[in-house]
């Protein structure tokens, strides 16, 4: 795979313990996503989950960095986590407009992360085959291991949708793949959100997402609490160098 079709980065930028490590100890915190943007080319925002975004708020983020950096953008909790994707179309449609509208061409996917008491049944499956738009990278992140089955794979592939594939506690990690998209969230495992995975982890994550064929890949290490995430990143970054 190309460098320039492999997109490596965090879900977060701000943990403080990233401080000598990772940033100058005279940078300014306020500068810290600048720094970020510099060094690597894609940021998994997830601060859209907790607070609905506005068109502003994006556009600024957007400014912010290079013309060749790419969001990918989490879907808000109102919509996967408490409405579960019902009775929310409107919703659904004014976050879309919202990301197009806010990033341009610098939006990368929409990530819908489902909840983990979202098991799999088949009116759910279609559930989210109605509310996704083509026209947007759609990913969807189960939480349930009951969805990792050969006809939702073959489903979300017809449907265009891709399959996010985690490193999470008690969930599989092998690699699936649904569109010519590939994402991937390291979460930290086997401490959720804490764990450093090995170099050897590392390696061997970046030979199974070549081996995969996508035609572009996302991956984001979500072990933020700690330094990890920083260490796994410039780790997977130093591959290509």
């Amino acid at each position: 795979m190309k460098r320039d079709t492999f997109f490596i980065g965090c879900s977060s930028y701000a943990t403080p313990s990233w401080k000598t490590l990772f940033y100058p100890d005279d940078l300014p915190k306020k500068d810290w996503f600048n720094y970020y943007s510099e060094h690597f080319d894609t940021y998994e925002f997830n601060g859209s989950f907790y607070k609905f975004p506005t068109v502003q708020n994006l556009l600024s983020w957007h400014e912010k960095v290079p013309d060749n950096f790419k969001f990918s953008l989490k879907a808000p909790r109102i919509i996967t986590h408490i409405r579960r994707l019902k009775q929310c179309a409107e919703e659904i449609q004014d976050f879309y407009r919202v990301s197009k509208e806010g990033l341009k061409h610098k939006l990368a996917c929409i990530l819908w992360q489902l909840p983990p008491s979202f098991s799999y049944r088949e009116e759910r499956l279609q559930s989210i085959l109605r509310v996704m738009d083509p026209a947007f990278k759609n990913v969807i992140e189960f939480r349930h291991e009951s969805w990792w089955r050969e006809d939702v794979i073959k489903t979300l592939s017809e449907n265009n949708i891709t399959f996010c594939n985690v490193n999470y506690p008690k969930l599989p990690t092998s690699i699936q793949q649904t569109t010519p998209i590939g994402y991937i969230r390291m979460h930290g495992n086997p401490e959720l959100f804490y764990s450093e995975y090995t170099e050897d982890q590392v390696k061997t994550l970046y030979r199974e997402v070549n081996a995969a064929g996508f035609k572009e890949a996302y991956i984001y290490f979500n072990n933020t609490a700690s330094t990890a995430a920083i260490i796994n990143a410039l780790q997977l970054k130093k591959i290509f160098k």
